[in-house]
């Protein structure tokens, strides 16, 4: 057991699909065109940017030109932020993010405010959900943007992106959402979450790293993220990355199939059923109140340091909720505004499944567990 590897970090990164991979083969050695040539070897290319640009829509519900593809969900974000900010500079300059948010998008605002903007970060319950009516309170006659994920990396809690999105809209602000973790995992459909602009990241839904697109509503005001030619529609200028977009396109089809399957969702439950049996209140669950997304289980091991408790299981890979510096422990940002106790939360773990992820897998998870943490902390 001790030579076993275990993946269990899906939501770092995934694994290519198999059609992703068959998809960008052709593209390795023919069709070398470039998609903006209006001749024979551009074609072939074209019409694969354009297919894969239909496939990421369908997933998402959107019609094909609202489909700008970006580098990753990253790229996708301040591609919505920054876009947003600068389009609507003749509105206001405000915009209302939540506590629980990626870097990807704190960062991006904390870059805007250098530039004027003000910038309302409100907070979560102990689930790790945003309140709606907190929202509503923030809002000012200057908002022009919403920004709220739509499941968080960390803990998996699903947000209430429909309400939100409406209190947004009355108020004449627009709504972006990072859905980075939820596309692909549970539905992500952008006209029953109501969201004027939504981020995609394609290695969180197995295509490879280094791909995205960033959803924008027909009719949303955003000024471009790259100047140049006018590739993607004047929105993102520069050569398409045709391999990469057609892996992504691949993957969306794929990630379409596996979406309302709870094959994933049974092994989790199974697995923290079976850390509450083994450890008893020596385990606690983030979010396990709320809405979750089906594969994320972040535990507490209460009293541990999560990254002794990783050290302590030879090649199983998993995340910590805390950071280590200098001897002291720290806890992440999100279980912070969570108000997840120190005594709790410094020995979190993130344990994300996958499509691969087999029950045995899980089982030796749970005896390696037991072995590890029968011995004093």
């Amino acid at each position: 057991m001790q030579d076993q590897q275990i993946y269990l970090d899906f939501n770092a990164s995934t694994p290519i699909a198999p059609e992703a991979v068959a998809a960008m083969r052709p593209f390795l050695t023919d069709h070398h065109g470039n998609p903006s040539s209006h001749h024979w070897a551009g074609a072939p290319a074209k019409a694969a940017v354009e297919r894969a640009r239909g496939q990421v829509a369908a997933l998402l519900g959107a019609q094909p030109d609202e489909i700008v593809f970006t580098s990753g969900g990253t790229e996708a974000n301040n591609h919505a932020l920054k876009g947003a900010f600068f389009a609507g500079r003749d509105r206001g300059d405000h915009v209302v993010t939540s506590a629980v948010e990626h870097p990807a998008v704190l960062k991006p605002l904390e870059f805007l405010r250098s530039l004027g903007a003000e910038v309302t970060v409100v907070g979560v319950d102990r689930q790790g959900r945003v309140d709606p009516e907190v929202v509503r309170r923030a809002i000012t006659p200057r908002t022009i943007l919403v920004s709220v994920m739509h499941a968080n990396n960390e803990v998996g809690t699903v947000q209430p992106i429909a309400e939100i999105a409406a209190i947004a809209r009355a108020a004449g602000a627009l709504m972006h959402t990072d859905a980075a973790q939820s596309v692909g995992k549970i539905p992500a459909r952008v006209d029953e979450l109501g969201v004027d602009l939504l981020s995609v990241a394609g290695h969180k839904l197995h295509a490879p790293k280094g791909v995205g697109a960033l959803y924008i509503r027909r009719g949303t005001r955003l000024e471009p993220f790259m100047h140049g030619a006018g590739h993607e529609s004047g929105r993102r200028a520069g050569t398409e990355n045709l391999l990469l977009d057609v892996a992504l396109g691949a993957a969306c089809e794929v990630a379409g199939r596996w979406i309302g399957m709870d094959a994933v969702r049974t092994l989790r439950d199974r697995f923290e059923a079976g850390l509450r049996a083994a450890l008893g209140a020596g385990v606690t669950v983030n979010g396990a109140g709320a809405e979750r997304l089906p594969n994320t289980s972040s535990v507490n091991f209460v009293g541990r340091v999560g990254a002794e408790v990783l050290a302590a299981l030879p090649g199983v890979a998993a995340s910590t909720g805390s950071a280590c510096h200098a001897g002291s422990v720290e806890l992440s940002s999100v279980l912070a505004a969570m108000g997840v106790p120190p005594g709790e939360g410094m020995g979190a773990v993130r344990f994300s499944l996958g499509r691969t992820t087999t029950w045995d897998e899980l089982e030796s998870v749970l005896r390696l567990l037991k072995g590890a943490l029968a011995r004093p902390g």
